[in-house]
């Protein structure tokens, strides 16, 4: 046969058939995957910068009450704690997805008092100061007028191309000299009193303003990490690019983002009239800044693709014990921002150190 010639001859192999030569040894077996346990997930967590900064937090918590247990540890102090923070966590729940997604926001301070403003003057105008309809035309108001501020930084970001820190300066502005036009430069002191019970009632002990703010960081938490919209936040800001060939209108879901964070400016406005009777004109103009440090010390990254509102809620708490233990202590208020400047920096250089290990790896 003109197979055999020569003894060349070759035999087919069937597939999956394994070839033994003598004296080799056998080709080891491919280890099997296994995917990874709840152990690598728990050792994931405890290396993220929200446990780091937890378990700062703790140790701020431990520090004052061992120096002032009967002040600082006591249910009054505690509960004011919670009110000092409740506004600035939702601000900062927004703030958490603008930058998640690589952009900023610094106007929300001016649209929480536009908003308030507003809502203030709608509901004077009404003149029903116990009807829950007032109340909620308010809101109505305040939502109404957060989310167009929201509506109009993303048009200028996405459409127009001005960047998001022009923008949203450009509207801090305009937002808070809008708020002056429209109160003449004076505070509203009319407010409903049905939006003061508000501000005021609890309910079993714990302020109304303290759960409103935890349902807010407990949803906003849940459509972070559980749904698509979040998934493409993140996405969004750690590759646009990639986003865009996947399917994903960048430019629409920042928009989404910037009505959003209007949004809950505008919610929050509604919260600080209810707390303080007024419009607080010149009460917000570092709520941006205290946002953004809050975020950060929450581990959100400032490059974007990166954070969680878990982290957020411990980075808005962090300036707020810090600030009541010093009053206690009676440490000059000022202290805090020294504390706080050199704690941010320390944060964001650990974060940076941490990131690189994990590139080499």
């Amino acid at each position: 046969m003109s197979g055999d010639v020569g003894g060349n001859a070759q035999m087919a192999v069937p597939p999956g058939t394994q070839i033994i030569i003598p004296g080799a040894a056998p080709a080891p077996e491919p280890a099997a995957q296994t995917p990874p346990g709840p152990g690598r997930a728990l050792k994931v967590a405890l290396s993220s910068s929200p446990f780091y900064m937890g378990l700062v937090l703790v140790a701020l918590v431990a520090f004052f009450s061992f120096l002032h247990p009967g002040t600082f540890a006591s249910s009054f102090n505690i509960r004011n704690i919670f009110l000092d923070a409740s506004v600035l966590l939702i601000l900062a729940v927004g703030t958490t997805y603008i930058m998640i997604a690589g952009g900023f926001d610094l106007s929300i301070g001016s649209v929480l008092v536009f908003s308030g403003v507003a809502a203030a003057q709608v509901m004077l105008r009404v003149g029903s100061t116990d009807s829950l309809g007032t109340v909620a035309l308010g809101f109505a108001v305040a939502l109404l007028c957060g989310a167009a501020w929201g509506v109009f930084n993303g048009l200028c970001i996405t459409r127009l191309r001005v960047s998001a820190l022009i923008s949203t300066l450009g509207s801090m502005g305009a937002a808070l000299g809008g708020a002056y036009l429209l109160s003449d430069g004076s505070d509203i002191r009319t407010v409903p009193n049905a939006l003061i019970a508000l501000g005021h009632g609890s309910i079993g002990g714990v302020p109304w303003l303290v759960v409103i703010t935890a349902i807010v960081a407990l949803a906003g938490g849940i459509v972070l990490h559980m749904t698509r919209f979040g998934r493409h936040t993140f996405l969004v800001g750690s590759n646009p690019e990639a986003a865009r060939r996947a399917g994903i209108n960048v430019s629409g879901h920042l928009l989404k983002l910037y009505a959003l964070s209007g949004l809950l400016a505008g919610f929050a406005a509604m919260l600080s009239l209810g707390r303080f009777s007024t419009t607080t004109l010149e009460g917000h103009a570092n709520d941006p800044l205290e946002a953004i440090t809050a975020v950060v010390l929450g581990g959100t990254a400032l490059t974007g693709g990166r954070g969680s509102v878990i982290g957020t809620v411990v980075g808005v708490f962090i300036p707020a014990v810090l600030a009541n233990g010093f009053i206690i202590m009676g440490i000059q208020p000022f202290w805090q921002m020294v504390v706080i400047g050199f704690v941010v920096i320390a944060a964001v250089y650990a974060d940076q150190i941490k990131r690189g290990k994990g590139e080499r790896l």
